[in-house]
């Protein structure tokens, strides 16, 4: 069929075909096989061949298409023999696989050793920057280190003489704490819950029935009392007229509720630790 084609297309010279990558020559009068082809090279490709586009001498074959084995394609490779200086890229490359010759196996485990350890570096560097970037946002959010060393406070209870009420400050609030006697004591403990807004029990809100320990701030709206003043005598405000008794729970005015009563414990019989 080959044979038959070339005779009436008329083509001059030699043309190499590839069936099955495996290139063949023809001529108009006989086929060279594989085995004579390696013996005799072939000569070059005619020069109309040597780029896409064909001459007029070629026309015919512009519309043709010339298949030399069941659904593959003709291939005609080139190859580019003017490039001639091509740059070397030995300076980029390791030591171990510039050799081309060399087995890339034998240095397989020492260039993924190096590429683990430069990817778990790696790694940690970016967990930690994450870390302590999270860490220094979260405390610019919180307190600040003045604050938290006045998280807590501790009061020397020997200084207070007995029915006397000390005023310390404690995380920027006035505390109140008072040395009652045994007649406030009583008085408390016998006031009626039914008389009360904010219903509690004195022996809820101390530990020691001697101390009261409270925040000085009006739960009306946030001013400081005054102690041993008011119709109750425990504490008063001016500035809206409410009235606390010795426990510090409301008794008249526009307060809703008791004074707050912080976390506090007593570390010894005259040290208490409030926060």
């Amino acid at each position: 069929v080959i044979v038959k084609m070339a005779s009436r297309l008329a083509i001059p010279g030699r043309l190499i075909a590839t069936v099955n990558s495996v290139p063949l020559s023809y001529s108009a009068s006989r086929v060279t096989g594989v085995k004579e082809k390696l013996k005799n090279p072939l000569s070059s490709l005619p020069k109309p061949l040597a780029s896409r586009g064909y001459n007029s001498q070629f026309s015919i074959l512009n519309a043709a298409s010339v298949s030399c084995g069941i659904g593959l394609p003709q291939q005609a490779r080139f190859s580019h023999v003017d490039v001639t200086n091509v740059p070397s890229f030995d300076g980029y490359r390791l030591n171990s696989t510039r050799d081309p010759h060399s087995v890339a196996a034998n240095t397989e485990v020492k260039r993924k050793v190096f590429a683990y350890t430069i990817a778990f570096a790696g790694t940690v560097m970016a967990t930690t920057t994450a870390k302590y970037a999270v860490k220094t946002l979260v405390q610019t959010l919180g307190p600040s280190a003045k604050t938290l060393a006045m998280a807590s406070l501790e009061v020397n209870l020997a200084n207070i003489p007995e029915g006397k009420n000390l005023v310390v400050k404690w995380r920027n609030k006035p505390l109140f704490i008072r040395h009652r006697t045994q007649e406030q004591i009583e008085s408390e403990r016998n006031v009626a819950l039914s008389d009360l807004r904010d219903k509690e029990a004195d022996e809820d809100r101390v530990q020691d029935p001697k101390w009261l320990v409270c925040l000085g701030v009006c739960t009306h709206l946030g001013c400081v009392p005054i102690a041993d003043a008011g119709e109750f005598k425990g504490y008063y405000c001016p500035c809206h007229g409410s009235h606390y008794d010795f426990s510090g729970r409301i008794r008249k005015g526009p307060a809703p509720t008791n004074l707050e009563i912080p976390e506090y414990k007593f570390l010894d019989e005259n040290t208490l630790l409030v926060g």
